[in-house]
């Protein structure tokens, strides 16, 4: 990716902006770009960083794994510094634990608001959290040595960071169950055959493939990528009839925009 001053970079999170395409690029390579909730509040901040131009967001790692899960550290009594442990977790009040969930929530939501498409750009193991994070973002490119896998409910947790609902939607309940309950890896031939990924490329050209596809998304009029967008999110819940009458009026508004005609 080309070299930027980054509009953010903090707690292992840097954002680069170069006119219509942002870059979102995991930068602790050293702890396997391990999460913490400070960098969820890092990726929280980025994605309100966002200029309006903003039209991709690409979502990149440095080093050899995307993302290997949760910080070790919050698995230990004395946990991270600042940070509170599983054990207060455990003893908050339901509302406060619900907030402070959805509050590390917040950093895996933004990414597929309707004025983007977010891209994940996926090498290496992306296990647990990072598995979610890639989860996260509309489209998936991987490298040919990808190990996707969900370690939550072998650890006597569940997935709570938004990625069961996209993770089912592509790839079944019952494969989802699955992958969830043995916790297995899931490589790149795997991810491509399933629809976790969109497709898989050699180590080395994983940063190409992704301008190449960041560039053609950008080809289409923005206005039409969002009600697009928009249509194929809402496809899961409408019936199709609900879906008929949503493209229809989708259509409506795209041709009196084109014609200058107002509503």
């Amino acid at each position: 990716m080309a070299s930027l001053d980054p509009v953010l970079d903090k707690d292992g999170v840097r954002l680069t902006v170069d006119e219509a395409i942002a870059t979102v690029t995991l930068t602790n390579p050293a702890k396997r770009n391990a999460q913490s909730p400070a960098l969820w509040r890092a990726l929280t901040e980025a994605g309100r960083a966002l200029p309006g131009s903003v039209r991709v967001v690409v979502l990149r790692a440095e080093g050899q794994s995307f993302s290997a899960g949760l910080d070790r550290q919050m698995f230990t009594p004395e946990g991270i510094e600042g940070e509170p442990t599983f054990i207060d977790l455990a003893r908050s009040s339901d509302a406060e634990l619900d907030a402070t969930i959805a509050g590390y929530q917040e950093a895996f939501t933004w990414w597929r608001q309707s004025d983007i498409v977010s891209v994940a750009a996926v090498q290496g193991h992306a296990i647990g959290a990072g598995f979610q994070l890639a989860l996260a973002c509309d489209l998936r490119v991987v490298a040919d040595d990808v190990q996707f896998a969900m370690r939550e409910t072998s650890l006597g947790l569940v997935p709570d960071l938004t990625g069961t609902h996209p993770l089912v939607g592509l790839v079944g309940y019952a494969r989802a169950l699955e992958i969830c309950v043995t916790g297995r890896s899931v490589g790149a031939e795997e991810a491509v055959t399933t629809g976790l990924a969109n497709v898989a490329v050699p180590r080395d050209q994983l940063d190409e493939t992704v301008r190449d596809l960041a560039t053609a998304l950008l080809a289409a009029p923005r206005d039409a990528v969002i009600e697009t967008k928009a249509l194929l999110r809402g496809a899961q819940e409408r019936t199709y009839e609900a879906q008929r009458a949503a493209e229809r009026a989708a259509q409506a508004r795209r041709l009196r925009d084109l014609a200058g005609v107002g509503e």
